[in-house]
């Protein structure tokens, strides 16, 4: 297969800057997840990938292969779209079979290949019927198969799922990931969804405004957050930040009044103005802590979203084990070993 390198890679539309210098180095058979809210530039920087927009600026590289100048189809890329892009008067086999046709495959490698990704993918028994013939989950397995047949050194995917309801959504989740392990071709996959980029990824490209806030495992992104956009991004429901300011021997006094201890000091701190960040998954009830009025229950059924505010007027969002009586004011306890501080001018993460 194939490594992907972007260096530098900027875009601008006119007097707008799209995209603010993207390094990225995606190892051979990894999956990489780019995942952002709308507008920070993800699915530009896709399809720059995919040569269907020009870079400013900046070189990609593919296989150790400058493409940065080539057309798409010279790239050695597969592309999956998020409306399936499939031909409607052409049936599943001649959909997954064009391109290799187009590339002028011998017939019986063509009929080899489309048979093998069908089978791959459990849709043998359509390869006759028409796209409209076919729910949206199958349409997106087509899609699929056509890319897989290409046997390319670059699977790209453009928020592929967003048209499937949520169940679906889940079942074809976990079936783009074991198929991606099983081919272990280099992948890129963009999507606003913070769960697929968890589930899919084997590191997240976290994108803001542009630029990469964070490159990291899924695990590392959730657990150390480089600032607040990050934190506040992954995670459902997103974390809660408190203002505070740091005293000495790792004790942070809360703007509301409350002092929580850190589990690891950070030297130079003290007086340091700064925001503390707690999950809502880290706060737990107790005979002392943060006081919060509860103003809405989220029952989710083996645990229970309660959103509420402080006496200070500070909103807190706990997501608590069972069943929360309504009316019900709590005290709540973060856990000590997962407080995260991030600096309140640059909301960089300072804390270790």
């Amino acid at each position: 297969m194939a490594t992907l390198n972007l260096r530098g890679i900027k875009k601008r539309f006119g007097d707008t800057q799209v995209l603010h210098g993207i390094d990225l180095d995606v190892a051979d058979g990894e999956m990489i997840v780019i995942v952002g809210a709308s507008g920070c530039g993800k699915s530009t920087l896709l399809r720059i990938v995919s040569g269907l927009e020009s870079a400013t600026e900046g070189q990609i590289l593919i296989g150790g292969r400058d493409v940065t100048a080539l057309e798409p189809a010279e790239r050695d890329i597969a592309m999956v779209f998020q409306n399936y892009a499939l031909y409607p008067h052409m049936s599943v086999f001649q959909n997954m079979a064009y391109g290799l046709k187009i590339r002028g495959l011998p017939k019986a490698e063509i009929e080899s290949r489309v048979a093998e990704a069908a089978k791959l993918l459990d849709i043998g028994h359509l390869l006759d019927r028409k796209p409209r013939q076919l729910s949206g989950g199958q349409r997106q397995r087509v899609a699929m198969g056509r890319a897989i047949v290409r046997e390319p050194h670059l699977f790209l995917f453009d928020e592929p799922l967003s048209n499937l309801d949520a169940k679906l959504r889940v079942t074809m989740r976990a079936e783009i990931r074991r198929l991606q392990r099983r081919l272990a071709v280099t992948s890129l996959f963009v999507t606003h969804d913070q769960v697929e980029a968890m589930t899919l990824g084997d590191r997240l490209v976290v994108m803001h405004q542009g630029r990469a806030a964070q490159v990291a495992s899924p695990m590392e992104v959730w657990s150390k957050p480089a600032d607040t956009y990050v934190a506040g991004f992954i995670g459902s429901p997103s974390m809660n930040f408190l203002p505070a300011t740091m005293e000495q021997d790792g004790v942070v006094l809360l703007d509301s009044g409350e002092r929580l201890t850190l589990v690891t000091p950070i030297p130079g701190s003290t007086g340091r103005a700064v925001t503390l960040g707690i999950r809502p998954e880290h706060l737990s009830p107790a005979e002392a802590g943060l006081a919060l009025r509860v103003e809405l229950l989220e029952p989710l059924g083996s645990e229970t979203v309660v959103h509420g505010r402080m006496p200070d007027g500070t909103a807190l969002t706990a997501k608590l084990p069972g069943m929360v009586p309504e009316g019900t004011d709590l005290l709540l306890r973060p856990d000590s070993a997962w407080l995260h501080v991030f600096d309140r001018e640059t909301g960089r993460r300072i804390s270790a």
